[in-house]
């Protein structure tokens, strides 16, 4: 392998857990894309009970050109399986990607043309999901590109996990997911990223999330509004122990994030209203 290959690999991460029914299409959008630079895919099955593994086996025997690794491991979550995929890999440049996600063609090529482009000085990049469009209190300056605070995420989370790409040096000055945050482990992570390092969301649409259905309250961990309340709250203690929150900031937050709660479930009462 070239050294540009090395300095350029790209290790994506994809948790997989019962998802026969898209891992196919999700595996497809990687060897499609156009970025030139090379990739190895780590697969790990978090205790599937479905043919997802097997539709994996056939697309690695189908794809001999692609690095693809597959683990398997007990049902421990999904922080759990990414943590050990991030030890695994051996990319500078990480990618997390979900078992019913899909990038665009374009995805990496664009997002690393900002990455190494060393007068920029990104850690992390993010995009925006296709159908998507990113609100207050995020906008984007001359580049295209949004910067991401941790006064920012505090206010809303506008970084879908399937949509992120960022430099080795993160795990060695932030480390790994939460275990013990089943539940808005992305938004417990990112806060703490945004505490040494640089994040920006690109603003382009590159890739479809969860086959376009609605970010809360549809499918998947997000879909149960509860458990991710709990989530949000948790991380809060959790900032505010670590001294990143004041006493008054965290009760100013705690108020914030059950006031969301109670409109994201009206909300998403609405829609089933709605048949959406």
């Amino acid at each position: 392998m070239k050294t540009h290959e090395v300095t350029d690999l790209i290790s994506v991460i994809i948790p997989v857990y019962n998802a026969e029914n898209s891992i196919g299409t999700t595996l497809d959008s990687v060897r499609k894309q156009t970025w030139k630079g090379s990739f190895e895919i780590i697969i790990i099955d978090d205790g599937s009970t479905d043919r997802s593994i097997a539709i994996v086996e056939s697309f690695r025997l189908n794809n001999p050109s692609l690095d693809i690794k597959i683990v398997r491991q007990s049902n421990r979550g999904v922080s759990a399986a990414r943590n050990r995929g991030l030890k695994m890999a051996t990319g500078n440049f990480l990618a997390l990607l979900d078992a019913d996600d899909v990038w665009l063609p374009e995805k990496t090529k664009l997002q690393m043309h900002y990455l190494k482009n060393d007068s920029l000085d990104i850690d992390f990049l993010s995009c925006v999901r296709v159908g998507h469009r990113v609100k207050f209190p995020y906008s984007a300056d001359q580049n295209g590109l949004i910067p991401v605070t941790f006064q920012k995420l505090l206010l809303r989370n506008e970084i879908p996990t399937p949509t992120v790409i960022f430099k080795r040096k993160i795990l060695e000055n932030t480390g790994f997911f939460s275990e013990s945050h089943r539940f808005a482990e992305d938004h417990n992570y990112w806060l703490k990223i945004a505490r040494k390092n640089r994040m920006f969301i690109l603003n382009k649409e590159l890739v479809v999330a969860g086959g376009g259905k609605r970010s809360f309250g549809a499918s998947g961990l997000s879909g149960n509004l509860r458990e991710m309340e709990k989530g949000f709250q948790k991380t809060l203690v959790e900032m505010k122990e670590l001294t990143f929150l004041s006493p008054s900031q965290y009760i100013f937050y705690k108020i914030f994030y059950s006031s969301k709660y109670i409109l994201r479930l009206a909300r998403n009462q609405y829609y089933k209203l709605k048949g959406r």
